[in-house]
């Protein structure tokens, strides 16, 4: 597929280990700029921090490669995918909204969610970026003891949100995707627990570092790395939620 001027090419499989795991092995061997891996299944998907990815068939499985320059800014690229992400299922439901730093929910459940990983050159400059996209279309998985949220039927085939997702990441190369990503999320003042590897935080969010970093009324510095855990949401959406 051609997006203003830019070339993807995607390759699909009906199963893979992780389309994450494969990306990666391609940029490491010199694989080209834009390329994009999908599988119907996966049996070993990768989550944030070390977390295994629960991916029943029928789901998205989208792993990206970008050839890359430039210092290392893993924030950036995880804003550009959520907004990329979040455009691609806005049309087949409403009550979507982005939580930092990677994941995109469903009437305040998590519906998908994006992994970064990158290499450098001997000069630590990028060399390439590897951004996984991940969504429940058909089915809601169990995660870490609660229950994700599903698209409700009828539901897209994961390759046409697999071309939405290129296309609205191609239209905001350009753009200013902080204040895309922070008109699309939840509001600034919102109670939040953040824990990260040192210690937990209670406090109310108070918007994005210009690098995409948390900043946290309570806390004395922006936060980088943190699993981030929303005030319960009321009064409940009018809309329904789906978990199968």
């Amino acid at each position: 597929m051609t997006q203003g001027g830019t070339r993807w090419r995607l390759q699909c499989y009906a199963a893979l280990e992780s389309t994450q795991t494969a990306a990666i092995i391609v940029a490491q061997q010199g694989g080209p700029d834009r390329l994009a891996i999908i599988a119907d299944l996966q049996t070993a998907g990768r989550g944030s921090r070390g977390r295994t990815w629960v991916a029943p068939e029928g789901n998205l499985n989208l792993s990206v490669l970008l050839r890359a320059s430039g210092p290392p800014d893993p924030g950036r690229w995880a804003l550009h995918a959520g907004v990329a992400l979040y455009e691609a299922l806005a049309g087949y439901t409403s009550d979507l909204m982005l939580k930092w730093p990677n994941d995109l929910l469903l009437c305040g459940r998590k519906l998908g969610g994006v992994l970064i990983d990158s290499g450098l050159r001997s000069d630590g400059t990028l060399d390439w970026v590897v951004i996984g996209v991940g969504a429940n279309l058909v089915r809601a998985p169990t995660l870490h003891g609660s229950t994700a949220a599903c698209l409700p039927p009828p539901c897209p085939a994961a390759e046409d949100v697999a071309h939405a997702f290129m296309r609205s990441f191609d239209r905001w190369c350009a753009a200013d995707v902080r204040s895309a990503w922070l008109a699309r999320a939840h509001p600034r003042g919102t109670a939040i627990d953040v824990i990260t590897p040192h210690r937990r935080i209670s406090g109310s969010f108070a918007g994005l570092s210009p690098r995409g970093e948390l900043l946290l009324e309570g806390a004395d510095a922006p936060i980088s790395s943190a699993d981030v855990f929303l005030a319960p949401i009321t009064p409940q959406p009018l809309t329904p939620c789906f978990s199968l």
